[in-house]
Protein backbone atom coordinates (compact mmCIF):
# COMPACT_ATOMS: atom_id res chain seq x y z
CA UNK A 1 0.00 0.00 0.00
CA UNK A 2 1.84 3.49 -1.06
CA UNK A 3 2.37 5.72 2.09
CA UNK A 4 0.67 9.42 1.30
CA UNK A 5 2.98 12.34 0.84
CA UNK A 6 1.80 14.82 3.68
CA UNK A 7 0.55 17.50 2.30
CA UNK A 8 3.18 20.89 1.79
CA UNK A 9 1.51 24.29 2.26
CA UNK A 10 5.06 26.07 3.45
CA UNK A 11 5.70 28.83 0.93
CA UNK A 12 9.29 29.18 -0.34
CA UNK A 13 11.30 27.95 -3.76
CA UNK A 14 10.19 24.65 -4.55
CA UNK A 15 12.28 22.13 -6.96
CA UNK A 16 9.42 20.06 -8.68
CA UNK A 17 9.99 16.92 -10.78
CA UNK A 18 6.71 14.69 -12.61
CA UNK A 19 6.92 12.72 -14.86
CA UNK A 20 5.02 10.57 -17.66
CA UNK A 21 3.50 6.89 -17.07
CA UNK A 22 6.04 4.56 -17.62
CA UNK A 23 8.18 7.71 -19.01
CA UNK A 24 6.40 7.85 -22.31
CA UNK A 25 7.36 10.49 -24.29
CA UNK A 26 4.02 11.75 -24.67
CA UNK A 27 4.40 15.36 -24.76
CA UNK A 28 6.25 14.88 -27.96
CA UNK A 29 3.55 12.50 -29.34
CA UNK A 30 1.34 14.84 -28.83
CA UNK A 31 2.80 18.39 -29.02
CA UNK A 32 1.39 18.82 -25.98
CA UNK A 33 4.21 21.12 -24.34
CA UNK A 34 2.45 24.11 -24.39
CA UNK A 35 -0.30 22.38 -21.42
CA UNK A 36 2.83 23.02 -18.96
CA UNK A 37 3.09 26.96 -20.10
CA UNK A 38 -0.91 26.85 -19.37
CA UNK A 39 -0.13 25.42 -15.76
CA UNK A 40 2.56 27.88 -15.70
CA UNK A 41 0.05 30.67 -16.43
CA UNK A 42 -2.62 29.24 -14.03
CA UNK A 43 0.00 29.29 -11.37
CA UNK A 44 1.08 33.08 -12.18
CA UNK A 45 -2.30 34.23 -12.08
CA UNK A 46 -2.63 33.48 -8.27
CA UNK A 47 0.74 34.90 -7.50
CA UNK A 48 3.11 32.30 -7.69
CA UNK A 49 6.40 32.32 -9.81
CA UNK A 50 8.32 30.14 -12.45
CA UNK A 51 12.67 30.69 -11.67
CA UNK A 52 13.76 27.55 -14.17
CA UNK A 53 11.82 24.97 -16.16
CA UNK A 54 12.63 22.28 -18.64
CA UNK A 55 10.05 20.14 -20.42
CA UNK A 56 11.62 16.91 -21.68
CA UNK A 57 9.35 14.29 -23.80
CA UNK A 58 8.38 12.28 -21.03
CA UNK A 59 8.93 14.44 -17.73
CA UNK A 60 9.28 18.13 -16.30
CA UNK A 61 11.64 19.88 -13.71
CA UNK A 62 10.78 23.54 -12.46
CA UNK A 63 11.88 25.57 -10.00
CA UNK A 64 8.24 27.44 -8.66
CA UNK A 65 8.22 30.54 -6.10
CA UNK A 66 5.16 29.25 -3.87
CA UNK A 67 3.46 32.20 -2.32
CA UNK A 68 0.85 31.33 0.59
CA UNK A 69 -2.05 29.86 0.04
CA UNK A 70 -4.67 27.75 1.63
CA UNK A 71 -4.14 24.98 -0.99
CA UNK A 72 -1.49 22.63 -0.26
CA UNK A 73 1.19 22.45 -2.78
CA UNK A 74 0.41 18.58 -3.85
CA UNK A 75 -2.94 19.88 -4.69
CA UNK A 76 -1.69 22.66 -6.98
CA UNK A 77 0.96 19.70 -8.65
CA UNK A 78 -2.00 17.01 -8.82
CA UNK A 79 -4.54 19.79 -10.40
CA UNK A 80 -2.52 20.67 -13.06
CA UNK A 81 -0.81 17.38 -14.09
CA UNK A 82 -4.97 16.06 -14.12
CA UNK A 83 -5.92 18.92 -16.23
CA UNK A 84 -2.90 18.30 -18.38
CA UNK A 85 -3.81 14.53 -18.70
CA UNK A 86 -7.39 15.20 -19.85
CA UNK A 87 -5.54 17.10 -22.99
CA UNK A 88 -3.35 14.76 -23.53
CA UNK A 89 -5.77 11.83 -24.03
CA UNK A 90 -8.16 14.08 -25.90
CA UNK A 91 -5.19 14.54 -28.27
CA UNK A 92 -3.98 10.48 -28.38
CA UNK A 93 -8.11 10.18 -29.12
CA UNK A 94 -7.91 12.62 -32.45
CA UNK A 95 -4.36 11.18 -33.86
CA UNK A 96 -6.21 7.00 -32.91
CA UNK A 97 -3.26 6.01 -30.83
CA UNK A 98 -5.63 2.92 -30.03
CA UNK A 99 -2.03 1.03 -28.42
CA UNK A 100 -1.10 4.06 -26.37
CA UNK A 101 -4.19 4.44 -24.66
CA UNK A 102 -4.70 0.68 -24.19
CA UNK A 103 -1.51 1.09 -22.31
CA UNK A 104 -2.63 3.75 -20.41
CA UNK A 105 -5.63 2.28 -18.89
CA UNK A 106 -3.72 -0.68 -17.94
CA UNK A 107 -2.06 1.90 -15.64
CA UNK A 108 -5.18 2.82 -13.34
CA UNK A 109 -5.49 0.93 -9.50
CA UNK A 110 -8.28 -0.98 -8.96
CA UNK A 111 -9.17 2.21 -6.27
CA UNK A 112 -9.12 4.61 -9.21
CA UNK A 113 -10.82 2.36 -11.67
CA UNK A 114 -14.02 2.82 -9.07
CA UNK A 115 -13.34 6.56 -8.60
CA UNK A 116 -14.01 6.72 -12.52
CA UNK A 117 -10.18 7.32 -13.62
CA UNK A 118 -9.82 5.66 -17.33
CA UNK A 119 -6.11 6.31 -18.15
CA UNK A 120 -2.58 6.82 -16.32
CA UNK A 121 -0.84 9.42 -17.79
CA UNK A 122 1.33 11.06 -14.88
CA UNK A 123 3.29 8.64 -12.31
CA UNK A 124 1.03 9.14 -9.47
CA UNK A 125 3.57 10.53 -7.05
CA UNK A 126 6.01 13.76 -7.95
CA UNK A 127 9.04 15.47 -6.21
CA UNK A 128 9.50 18.62 -4.38
CA UNK A 129 12.02 19.62 -2.37
CA UNK A 130 12.21 23.24 -0.85
CA UNK A 131 15.56 24.73 -1.51
CA UNK A 132 16.94 26.54 1.50
CA UNK A 133 19.94 27.92 0.18
CA UNK A 134 21.36 30.13 -2.65
CA UNK A 135 23.58 27.47 -3.67
CA UNK A 136 21.08 24.47 -4.01
CA UNK A 137 18.86 26.65 -6.07
CA UNK A 138 21.63 27.32 -8.08
CA UNK A 139 22.71 23.41 -8.47
CA UNK A 140 18.85 22.80 -9.22
CA UNK A 141 19.39 25.22 -12.30
CA UNK A 142 22.16 23.72 -13.22
CA UNK A 143 20.39 19.93 -13.66
CA UNK A 144 17.34 21.48 -14.93
CA UNK A 145 19.35 22.81 -17.66
CA UNK A 146 21.67 20.33 -18.32
CA UNK A 147 19.15 17.30 -18.96
CA UNK A 148 18.60 18.15 -22.54
CA UNK A 149 22.28 17.82 -22.84
CA UNK A 150 22.88 15.05 -20.77
CA UNK A 151 24.31 11.82 -21.39
CA UNK A 152 21.21 9.63 -21.27
CA UNK A 153 18.99 12.16 -23.67
CA UNK A 154 21.07 14.30 -25.65
CA UNK A 155 18.56 16.11 -27.16
CA UNK A 156 20.52 19.17 -28.38
CA UNK A 157 24.43 20.19 -28.77
CA UNK A 158 23.97 23.05 -25.38
CA UNK A 159 21.17 23.53 -23.17
CA UNK A 160 20.50 26.92 -24.51
CA UNK A 161 19.40 25.54 -28.01
CA UNK A 162 16.81 23.49 -26.32
CA UNK A 163 13.35 25.10 -27.04
CA UNK A 164 11.44 23.84 -23.67
CA UNK A 165 13.85 25.04 -20.94
CA UNK A 166 14.96 28.51 -19.27
CA UNK A 167 18.34 28.42 -20.20
CA UNK A 168 18.69 30.92 -22.78
CA UNK A 169 17.34 33.55 -20.25
CA UNK A 170 19.85 32.51 -17.63
CA UNK A 171 22.70 32.58 -20.19
CA UNK A 172 21.89 35.04 -22.61
CA UNK A 173 19.28 37.50 -20.55
CA UNK A 174 16.66 36.99 -23.21
CA UNK A 175 13.50 35.45 -22.42
CA UNK A 176 12.51 32.10 -24.34
CA UNK A 177 9.43 30.46 -25.25
CA UNK A 178 7.79 31.09 -21.53
CA UNK A 179 8.84 34.06 -19.26
CA UNK A 180 10.55 33.55 -16.07
CA UNK A 181 11.56 35.07 -12.98
CA UNK A 182 15.39 35.19 -12.11
CA UNK A 183 16.65 33.37 -9.31
CA UNK A 184 17.84 36.46 -7.50
CA UNK A 185 14.84 38.35 -8.28
CA UNK A 186 13.00 35.35 -6.59
CA UNK A 187 14.52 34.80 -3.65
CA UNK A 188 13.88 38.72 -2.48
CA UNK A 189 10.47 37.41 -3.14
CA UNK A 190 10.00 34.36 -1.46
CA UNK A 191 12.44 33.71 1.50
CA UNK A 192 10.45 35.78 3.71
CA UNK A 193 13.77 36.51 5.30
CA UNK A 194 13.97 32.50 6.66
CA UNK A 195 17.30 31.12 4.96
CA UNK A 196 20.60 33.03 4.37
CA UNK A 197 21.63 34.31 0.92
CA UNK A 198 24.44 31.71 0.78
Amino acid sequence: MPVEKPLIYEPGIYFLTFTKYKWLPLFDITNSYNLVYKWFDVLKKKGHHIIAYVIMPNHVHTLVGFVPTKQSINTIVGNGKRFMAYDIVARLKEQNKTALLTTLTGGVSISDQRRGKLQEVFESSFDAKLCHSYKFINQKISYIHGNPVSKKWMLVNHERDYVHCSAQYYETGQQGVYEVMHCQDSIEVHWYGKYPLI
